[in-house]
């Protein structure tokens, strides 16, 4: 009798070597990594104490938006995440990777009712989304370093060109450009052309020393939380509060940082303490939220991939 074949999706993949997948197996893939981005959100939302930031417990420093606000979202979002994995599967450009990034935002504000919970999640989330699938597509590996090599590989370029908009109208300047071009700090785009540093650099290291000195998920994502906030131009608050509040963010990050992040016993009361301190002067530092749920995305897909080999 003879052997029945393995399933598409079953197949192992040699590091370099493209192995054949039908539709099905690449539509599963595609759904694995989009629940992987979601469950990354997700994730972010849920985490409490969050300085300044929307979660299941309050608002923050928001009284436009709540957590059924971000779950609106994370729903319109849920079809795109796979389209653009599957785009990224067939070495789309970035022209119809941007496209679907602006056709999910469309979405977005229309779930949200023209509020921005998700922009750079949208952005930074979906790109590394798309660099799984080509990653896949072409059997290489997708460890952080490598999709990063990946993304730049085949993006990079293009991503250069996006990150400095010559054509754009100052009407139309998004608020990042906005605090880009008033404060010359670096914004989502520029986070793109150079391969998300703060997500490879800053992040996905903070998340794998919390866990490797023990701490559980949920402290690991509280650690690497407040480390983004500490070091990177969130400009969020930039908008919000300018140079003076961007600095108040890094000052309390650091001084958390210093006391041992979560593995201080009293961890959740210097959170908390900083959390009343931002809602009093409306910091939100939502750049580095989306940074952690990107940092947290690129863990999962690491973690697939070691179960695929």
């Amino acid at each position: 009798m003879r052997a029945s074949p393995r399933p598409a999706a079953a197949l192992r993949m040699r590091t370099g070597v493209p192995v054949a997948m039908g539709r099905a197996a690449q539509r599963d893939f595609a759904g694995e990594v989009a629940r992987l981005a979601l469950r990354s959100l997700h994730a972010e939302l849920c985490l409490y104490p969050k300085p300044g930031l929307v979660s299941l417990v309050d608002t923050g420093s928001h009284d436009d938006m709540n957590a059924l606000t971000f779950m609106r979202s994370l729903f319109s979002l849920r079809h795109y995440f796979k389209k653009i994995c599957l785009a990224g599967w067939h070495d789309a450009p970035f022209s119809r990777l941007k496209q679907l990034g602006i056709e999910a935002e469309a979405r977005m504000l229309k779930a949200t009712r023209s509020i921005n919970t998700h922009r750079g999640a949208i952005f930074s989330l979906g790109m590394l989304c798309a660099t799984a699938g080509r990653a896949r597509a072409q059997g290489t590996p997708m460890t952080p370093a490598a999709l990063r090599a990946a993304m730049l590989i085949r993006w990079g370029e293009e991503l250069a060109m996006h990150a400095a908009p010559a054509d754009t109208c100052p009407a139309e300047l998004s608020n990042g450009l906005r605090v880009a071009a008033r404060y010359a700090v670096s914004g989502a785009r520029e986070e793109g052309a150079l391969g998300l540093p703060s997500v490879f650099e800053i992040g996905v290291p903070a998340l794998l020393a919390s866990r490797a000195r023990g701490a559980s998920m949920t402290h690991a994502r509280i650690d690497t939380l407040f480390t983004l906030m500490a070091r990177i131009n969130d400009s969020n608050v930039y908008h919000r509060a300018g140079p003076q509040g961007a600095q108040t963010v890094r000052a309390h990050a650091q001084r958390f940082i210093d006391l041992g992040g979560t593995a201080n016993i009293d961890w959740h009361a210097e959170a908390l303490a900083s959390h009343q301190v931002f809602i009093q002067q409306r910091l939100s530092p939502g750049g580095a939220a989306d940074l952690l749920a990107a940092s947290c995305l690129v863990q999962a897909i690491a973690a697939m991939d070691c179960s695929l080999r």
